[in-house]
């Protein structure tokens, strides 16, 4: 399995510990499911997209990390990313269109794959270039808007859309196994739709864009990302009540000095 860039490595650890800086301040956040998501999302944005490409939040409450990193690529300033969720503030829990880098309004789950159909359809009809990249959390694929869209793209021979499924397999309260127990294995659902599906380590960059830029660009293409929530800090790891609190003073120091020492074992 390669390893993850000193690049990538170093990034991660300034977007994990940037949302904890903010769990100081405000406590409407979700850390857990923003730490699943850390590498997914800098390979999307750092490694993989370029101007022509389009990003989608699906799982939109996980804003907070969607913030960070525009913020790191210079699309959102420091004094905004601050303000989060303050009074007068334009970030708010969820991403809203209005916001610079956002592409969508997101937060009520199942809706990202949807838009996204309708953002690459767009492109071919008009000839344009690019691709349009979806992050969706698994427990938003108890959805049924979600199966429409996908059955909806491989009919249509939607081929410049790519997701990623965060699949942490925790929904807020409790284990995806335990509610939908029929909807695993998810690589043969989207496969039995026409689409190219395979599973990647969601925390590891090199394997996350090796399998994307590898991908059959014939087809709509699913890749799942195996994750742990709350990935690196301990505490946090699988624990469903991290999908809504935010850290204490000595969780903080604790989840800070897992997060320097997990770059360094990476």
């Amino acid at each position: 399995m390669p390893k993850n860039s000193p690049q990538s490595k170093v990034r991660c650890t300034k977007h994990r510990k940037r949302i904890l800086e903010i769990s100081q301040r405000v406590k409407a956040l979700h850390v857990g499911g923003s730490f699943s998501s850390v590498e997914i999302m800098d390979t999307l944005f750092f490694e993989i997209m370029n101007k022509d490409d389009k990003f989608i939040l699906s799982k939109g409450h996980c804003g907070i990390l969607l913030y960070v990193i525009l913020e790191a690529q210079k699309k959102l300033s420091k004094q905004q990313v601050d303000k989060y969720c303050k009074k007068n503030s334009e970030l708010g829990v969820h991403p809203e269109i209005t916001t610079s880098g956002v592409e969508a309004s997101t937060g009520s789950l199942g809706h990202g794959i949807g838009i996204a159909a309708g953002l690459c359809l767009s492109k071919l009809n008009k000839k344009k270039s690019g691709s349009v990249f979806v992050l969706m959390s698994d427990g938003e694929l108890m959805e049924g808007s979600v199966w429409e869209s996908v059955l909806f793209i491989a009919a249509k021979l939607i081929k410049n859309i790519i997701i990623v499924v965060d699949n942490n397999d925790l929904q807020s309260a409790t284990s995806n196994i335990n509610t939908h127990p029929n909807l695993l294995p998810l690589t043969k659902k989207f496969k039995a739709f026409g689409w190219q599906s395979e599973t990647c380590d969601g925390h590891n960059s090199a394997d996350i864009k090796n399998k994307i830029l590898k991908r059959n660009k014939n087809k709509p293409y699913a890749l799942i990302a195996k994750t742990i929530k709350g990935n690196p800090a301990s505490f946090m790891k699988n624990v469903p009540m991290w999908h809504y609190r935010s850290p204490n003073k000595t969780e903080l120091e604790k989840a800070i000095n897992e997060i320097i020492d997990y770059e360094k074992r990476l």
